[in-house]
């Protein structure tokens, strides 16, 4: 119930923003090629260590991402192209932000980790291939939507993890979630690529089974050593009537 009222005030709020927008004439794609140096600028904050202004930028660069599909369909603009630009550069900009991440790791800082390195890496291969296995999937079957850490998912975790590191604030148990974020999405992003493959897997072995004439090959012998019988019977039943 309450998802459902969020969701409901928030593609309102939506909607007003693509209207007002559309006053301006802005182009979708514009908005999508925005959106991306945007999140540029977010990944290089992360570098820098300035996390709660990249929080901040995040939240701008999600609400371009939003934006640009509800700016096309009120303007009619809705394109292929469109979508395929709008898939690639996201794919852009969830790798920028984690680089931005093993920057700040890397750094020779009181902060350096190789063991943040590598987690972030982990967290940015598993969100590249949460991606792509749905759009091969998709190349098989009709919808491969399932698994629970998608992109708004991962950036809502992000900017949260960003919000919550503020200097000077050590011990607070609400405060400094940003490595926690990052084991969230190292793991539940690859928990959720095991969970394509194994639902894309159940998919096309139900639709192969479908499809595949062996099915029926296996039926005609029954249903030829049925009626093979019933004659034989018969057969027999004529030949004891004659005597």
């Amino acid at each position: 119930m309450f998802s459902e009222i969020v969701g409901q005030y928030g593609r309102i709020a939506r909607d007003a923003l693509a209207r007002w927008l559309a006053r301006y004439r802005l182009h979708p794609n514009l908005l999508t090629i925005v959106g991306l140096g945007v999140t540029i600028y977010a990944a290089v904050l992360f570098a820098l260590g300035h996390f709660i202004m990249a929080g901040v930028v995040l939240i701008v660069a999600g609400a371009c991402d939003i934006l640009d599909g509800a700016l096309a369909r009120l303007t009619r603009q809705v394109t292929r192209f469109g979508a395929f630009l709008d898939s690639v550069l996201d794919r852009y900009s969830d790798v920028i932000i984690f680089l931005g991440l093993i920057v700040y790791f890397a750094r020779p800082t009181a902060e350096q980790s190789l063991f943040y390195v590598v987690l972030t890496g982990i967290a940015m291969i598993g969100s590249l291939m949460t991606s792509y296995t749905r759009a091969r999937a998709e190349c098989l079957i009709p919808q491969c939507r399932v698994g629970f850490l998608e992109r708004p998912e991962r950036l809502g975790l992000l900017i949260i993890g960003a919000l919550t590191e503020v200097p000077g604030a050590e011990g607070n148990y609400f405060l400094h979630k940003l490595p926690a974020v990052l084991w969230l999405i190292a793991i539940l992003s690859h928990w959720t690529v095991a969970q394509r493959i194994y639902y894309t897997w159940k998919t096309t072995r139900a639709l192969e089974a479908e499809a595949s004439p062996s099915a029926e090959v296996r039926v005609l012998p029954r249903a030829f050593s049925s009626t093979h019988s019933a004659l034989a019977g018969g057969a027999r039943v004529e030949r004891e009537a004659e005597l």
